[in-house]
């Protein structure tokens, strides 16, 4: 006997609770330059000897690529001097992410992360039929205390951005270190270290030395950010043996394409490209921030390639348009809970200055200048 009201397939409990991501505005109707500063792509672009290795790929695309990743794998071990039997990669590292909670969540589980963290965690863990739990931050900071309080014996997960997209701070590692040590031993700690290259603190570590000294730490990274391959989707995760030998079981046998590994190789070894791009980040970024704070914004002190800066009530959304209407695409921070702020990535240095100009102007419009 059928239900007549029940219009084809209906997706599992949970599943239309879900808030779809939305990624950062593309374009805008401005006649002139246009300075995409949404995403956190890196104004550098890719290694040219990145691009060379994806071009050399066009004439073979009827080939399946390896499915193991051997090369990117062993590139990566090569570069962080790590054993690449423990690294796995993914179509970037939210797949990452999202192999991990299916792997590890199931209904009547929980996973926690920060209040302004990455969007896609609730999305990978409502996805499995688990509970997310949202822990407080403190000026806009994962705490750890936070954290441990939020802790249950239904806890499988706990995600922690570090830095944290979108407020662009992070935690020392000797925090990280005391939250791996408060939690329950079955419980498994995510490091999502996509903007882990841009760092200068020297308290900061990725995550490296927790994975290869622990049972129930994965640390993931990106190449879609100071690689400059977003386009691509590349990622990987470096994991103890056992938790590599799970995800390796549930991920697709060709989950990386041959083009995103040939270039992904080279990105890794193009330490120059690299050097470049964190001295571009690391100049621009100390002027951004002092720039706009001399013009009465106020800004989330970052260690990313982004900054979040903050507004009264209703002005981030006009300030979002007029630098729309001006040739800047922002991301506006709604979703993340902070209606009145605004995201916006570290860029070349003409989208910089345009940037603080047009801000500036804006400014005193508002009668703040």
């Amino acid at each position: 006997m059928t239900n007549s009201s029940v219009k084809g397939p209906v997706a599992q409990p949970g599943i239309m609770d879900i808030s779809p991501y939305v990624p950062g505005k593309s374009n805008t109707t401005f006649n002139g330059e246009i300075y995409k500063l949404s995403s956190n792509e890196t104004p550098l672009g890719a290694s040219p000897k990145a691009i060379a290795a994806f071009k050399s790929l066009s004439a073979d695309l009827q080939l399946y690529p390896d499915g193991s990743a051997t090369a990117l794998r062993n590139a990566i071990g090569d570069r962080y001097g790590l054993n690449p039997e423990n690294i796995v990669c993914g179509s970037g590292s939210d797949e990452l992410l999202e192999l991990i909670s299916g792997a590890y969540l199931g209904t009547g589980d929980e996973a926690i992360y920060t209040r302004h963290g990455f969007l896609v965690y609730p999305i990978a863990i409502m996805a499995n039929g688990a509970t997310p739990v949202i822990a407080d931050e403190v000026d806009y900071t994962a705490n750890v205390d936070e954290i441990i309080a939020k802790i249950t014996d239904k806890t499988r997960i706990i995600f922690l951005a570090n830095p944290n997209n979108p407020t662009g701070t992070y935690l020392p590692f000797d925090e990280v270190k005391r939250l791996q040590q408060a939690m329950p031993k079955d419980c498994l700690l995510v490091l999502d270290a996509a903007y882990a290259e841009y760092v200068t603190a020297n308290d900061y570590e990725a995550g490296i030395e927790l994975v290869a000294t622990n049972q129930n730490v994965v640390m993931t990274r990106t190449f879609s950010k100071i690689y400059g391959l977003a386009g691509l989707r590349l990622g990987w995760a470096y994991c103890p043996p056992q938790i590599a030998d799970v995800i390796n079981r549930v991920r697709g046998p060709f989950n990386v394409n041959a083009a995103a590994i040939a270039a992904g190789v080279e990105a890794m070894k193009d330490v120059e490209h690299i050097d470049k791009a964190i001295a571009h980040n690391t100049k621009w970024l100390a002027w951004l921030t002092t720039k706009l704070e001399e013009i009465g914004i106020k800004v989330t002190p970052s260690v990313g390639n982004f900054i979040l800066i903050h507004f009264g009530k209703g002005n981030a959304a006009q300030a979002d348009e007029y630098l729309g209407n001006n040739g800047l695409i922002v991301r506006a921070m709604g979703a993340y809970g902070l209606p009145d702020a605004l995201r916006i990535t570290i860029g070349s240095q003409e989208a910089n200055e345009r940037l603080v100009a047009v801000l500036s102007s804006f400014m005193k419009d508002q009668g703040n200048a």
